[in-house]
């Protein structure tokens, strides 16, 4: 049975609250509602059946909530920089994609088809995509499917035969990837493909046979920008500490490089911001942006032969017509004296 002391602490919670009972009894306020619900229930003149919480037990969940930490933090440390063995002896290449858009009006969509069949039929070329696939209009904006001729179903089909139609070391969301959600059917897409996806960015640890290691580091942008340097956050990066060899984003549908040298370690940096295929932007005619579309599928040529301090280690070409030739030329000069 309850004591005299809680029921006249209840009195007190009833005629002048919960906290102020509390206090004059020296007890935490739950104290004080726990007593409250005792008293009810033994004054009470029915009793409903105590049904199952549904929750796991206090313990369970602590041990739950460190068990799904564990795993997260062992996912986030691993994908910090993913090891991905290159099967291929001699120079590779990867064809950096600039943000597709594979459903808009505005996208060359010939040429961005023209450059995959480029990556299939050359030896030793591989491919990356800085983001963006497809408009993937959302939300409030899902009413610019109005202002496009093809549907979301369309999309999606375009979508998939264009990620299905090349060989990718990795695939970047960008920010309308992204708006799809935790279900979001790139993830599924590319499971099938064997390269590296993830929204927002990527670093690959590349291993050569030879044991040579050239680190790329691909995000949808690297934040800054400037007036006068288009390559401005990719050039940022290097200079605030991201000792990679290659680096790439897009997202602004404008092109830039820069070549950057670590003084202290002598290491040789790419840094390419890649513009759009789609050509005709309806937001860039609105705010009056200049075009800056100069390359939009660049290729990075890898010589393994090299070290990071020698600038014969990656030949970056613009063209993938040339860059294919080129390629062909190192891998078949690749051993001779």
């Amino acid at each position: 049975m309850t004591n005299q002391r809680h029921k006249e602490a209840v009195l007190l919670a009833k005629d002048y609250g919960i906290k102020y009972a509390a206090e004059v009894y020296d007890v935490h306020p739950r104290t004080v509602r726990k007593w409250r619900q005792k008293i009810n229930k033994e004054t009470s003149t029915f009793e409903v059946e105590e049904l199952p919480t549904g929750n796991l037990p206090i313990d369970k969940l602590i041990e739950d909530r460190i068990r799904r930490f564990n795993l997260k933090n062992d996912y986030m440390n691993q994908a910090e920089l993913i090891n991905v063995k290159i099967k291929v002896d001699g120079p590779i290449g990867i064809a950096h994609f600039g943000d597709p858009h594979v459903d808009d009006d505005g996208t060359n969509l010939e040429m961005l088809l023209e450059h995959s069949k480029i990556v299939n039929k050359t030896d030793g070329m591989f491919a990356g995509n800085v983001g963006d696939v497809q408009n993937n209009w959302i939300g409030r904006i899902a009413h610019l499917y109005s202002q496009q001729s093809t549907s979301a179903k369309d999309s999606w089909r375009l979508a998939e035969y264009f990620i299905s139609s090349v060989p990718w070391l990795y695939l970047v969301g960008g920010n309308h990837d992204a708006w799809s959600g935790s279900g979001d059917p790139l993830e599924w897409i590319m499971s099938h493909q064997g390269g590296v996806f993830n929204n927002w960015g990527v670093r690959l640890n590349l291993q050569f046979p030879n044991k040579k290691i050239v680190r790329v580091n691909s995000r949808h942008d690297f934040k800054g920008h400037s007036m006068w340097n288009t390559a401005h956050g990719v050039s940022k990066a290097v200079q605030m500490g991201h000792r990679d060899h290659i680096l790439t984003c897009g997202h602004t549908h404008v092109s830039g490089y820069q070549v950057l040298k670590d003084p202290a370690s002598g290491l040789i940096s790419h840094g390419l911001r890649i513009a759009s295929y789609k050509i005709h932007d309806r937001y860039a005619a609105e705010k009056g942006l200049p075009d800056q579309n100069i390359f939009m599928c660049p290729v990075t040529i890898i010589d393994p032969r090299y070290d990071d301090n020698d600038p014969r280690l990656i030949t970056t070409i613009f063209d993938p017509l040339e860059a294919a030739d080129y390629l062909t030329w190192k891998r078949s000069a690749y051993g001779k004296k």
